[in-house]
């Protein structure tokens, strides 16, 4: 397999990072030439934030809050993470972007200037009620800030004004291959079904 995009979208606890941690095992076992480049932009913004400046402590109010960064700065962490690690012979997963519309037609320009072709866009579609029972569950052992009940709140209503246009329009976009997962079996069985339809088993 040549060097190829995936972006896992979905919402809020659908498993995006679960399975995109599965899927860059895989490719490292059965594409050992091309090993994946991890572009998990929540951990990041995470990171992000424990910086010392001012743009930081904006970041890390606007993830407690559970609210969705501004366009630009996704932009700025993703172009530079690619800028910086990118050597031409990676794969490259993307978990947590994009998220709205913007962020997409802007990441829609990344692929034919670094040769990738046609990406994977990877959509794990769960129920809210799944959704948030994932979260809850997830607040009790992570202990993190954006997991409380008033942010799950926020999150779903970023989920339907800005996510949910963003996956319509990747669904309709002919420039990628949208996949349509059912994300509400386990976590075995999507992985497997993911790995069959971009030709990995």
């Amino acid at each position: 397999m040549t060097p190829q995009a995936f972006i896992f979208v979905g919402r809020y606890g659908a498993g995006k990072g679960t399975q995109a941690e599965l899927l860059i095992k895989q490719l490292r076992e059965q594409n050992p030439e091309h090993p994946p480049l991890y572009i998990q932009t929540g951990q990041e913004f995470r990171n992000f934030s424990k910086r010392t400046t001012y743009t930081a402590a904006l970041t890390k109010k606007t993830i407690d809050g559970g609210s969705l960064m501004p366009e630009f700065m996704c932009v700025y962490l993703w172009a530079t993470l690619i800028g910086d690690n990118y050597t031409g012979t990676e794969h490259m997963v993307f978990d947590g972007t994009p998220r709205k519309l913007l962020e997409a037609k802007l990441l829609d320009g990344l692929f034919p200037f670094y040769g990738l072709g046609k990406p994977y866009v990877i959509y794990l579609d769960v129920e809210h009620e799944e959704s948030h029972k994932r979260l809850l569950l997830r607040a009790k052992t992570s202990g993190r800030a954006d997991d409380h009940a008033a942010a799950m709140e926020v999150r779903k209503v970023a989920y339907e004004s800005d996510v949910i246009p963003t996956i319509e329009w990747y669904r309709a976009h002919p420039g990628v291959t949208f996949l349509d997962i059912d994300g509400e079996r386990s976590v075995e069985e999507i992985h497997a079904d993911i790995a069959k339809r971009i030709g990995l088993s």
